[in-house]
């Protein structure tokens, strides 16, 4: 009698033994045209995570004011920035530019047995297809990886939401990690600062003051105990003594306010506008709170502050770009990988 264990037949090969890093992003529309865009901002607008207003009193709002008029704004605003080579927001192209770049980094690491993918918490590649993905490939051990310097329940905690929900459905589940968020990392600190030196040594004038833009959130939220304007504070102080500059010179500001409650201030373009018409005539902006260009950066600072301070007295305006996929950038992300990683390497 043959007491050995067998497996049936018709039994499915199974492959294990890799270790899987997912990076995340926000995301971005699949057109700019009104039902994409307005299945965008459905899908994000509807993110418990994002706005907490009850449902009872949040969905009329939604559903028949801003799904009826903001589909037709943004997709004009996304088109001035559109990749059209390959039709897609720039997001999207820089998030899958470091995906690339970060495997070409890691794959010397753990015997050639790491692989990268990259998904989007709203739109697509969507979290729940890529982490199957990975797993198709025999991925047991995954790393998240929320490409957001800052933690903040809208960012961080959501994408990690949507990743836990796949998760749920899944009967053989891999072990995970979150990467911790890293915005007070030498690396990071280190890689701003050699991207805002060498962007200024590219300009013609010398900015007199230089905004670090962070993407804003509701005062409430602060308050109900989020740590992102904490966090913000620090990367800017660090940021700020790394480039030698004095706090009159380099000033936190918060970006992309939305709707009528009070969010984290200074605003950015009430400052900008306040330094315009106060006699600055030489502004610069930089938006460390970013991985990637996209449309905050791209068309509300680089597009709409432009407008703003040349309008109100400014003569000099730059945006300096994200870190992206430069080698800095890739360096800053590699870093916290390979932390994050320790153990099963």
């Amino acid at each position: 009698m043959n007491l050995k264990p067998s497996l049936p037949p018709d039994h499915a090969t199974i492959k294990s033994g890799r270790i899987g890093v997912l990076l995340m992003n926000l995301g971005t529309p699949e057109g700019t045209s009104y039902k994409p865009m307005r299945a965008y901002l459905k899908e994000f607008l509807s993110d418990r995570r994002v706005i907490e207003e009850p449902p009872w009193k949040w969905w009329p709002i939604l559903n028949l004011i801003i799904l009826s008029t903001r589909p037709g704004r943004k997709g004009k605003d996304y088109a001035s920035i559109w990749n059209n080579e390959r039709n897609e927001g720039p997001l999207k192209t820089i998030t899958r530019s470091q995906t690339e770049k970060l495997a070409e980094r890691l794959a010397g690491a753990a015997d050639g047995r790491i692989t990268v993918d990259w998904a989007m918490r709203y739109g697509l590649p969507d979290v729940k297809s890529r982490l199957k993905a990975l797993l198709g490939q025999g991925c047991d051990r995954i790393l998240l990886v929320p490409l957001y310097p800052q933690y903040a329940a809208p960012t961080s905690a959501t994408a990690c939401d949507q990743a836990f929900r796949a998760l749920m459905d899944m009967r053989w589940q891999p072990t995970v990690r979150v990467a911790h968020p890293y915005y007070a990392d030498p690396s990071y600190i280190d890689a701003l600062a050699t991207s805002i030196r060498a962007s200024l040594g590219k300009l013609s004038f010398e900015p007199e003051v230089i905004l670090c833009s962070l993407h804003g959130m509701p005062k409430e939220y602060l308050l109900k105990g989020d740590p992102y304007y904490c966090q913000c504070a620090v990367t800017a102080r660090l940021l700020r003594e790394k480039l030698g500059l004095s706090e009159e010179r380099f000033r936190l500001t918060f970006q992309s306010r939305f709707g009528p409650d009070e969010w984290l201030q200074p605003y950015t373009d009430e400052t900008v506008k306040a330094l315009a018409q106060g006699g600055t005539k030489s502004l610069a902006i930089v938006a460390p709170g970013f991985s990637a260009d996209c449309l905050e950066t791209l068309e509300e600072l680089d597009g709409e502050n432009r407008e703003i301070f040349l309008h109100n007295g400014g003569e000099k305006f730059a945006y300096l770009p994200c870190l992206n996929d430069s080698p800095e950038g890739i360096d800053t992300i590699a870093e916290v990988v390979q932390r994050e990683l320790m153990g099963w390497l």
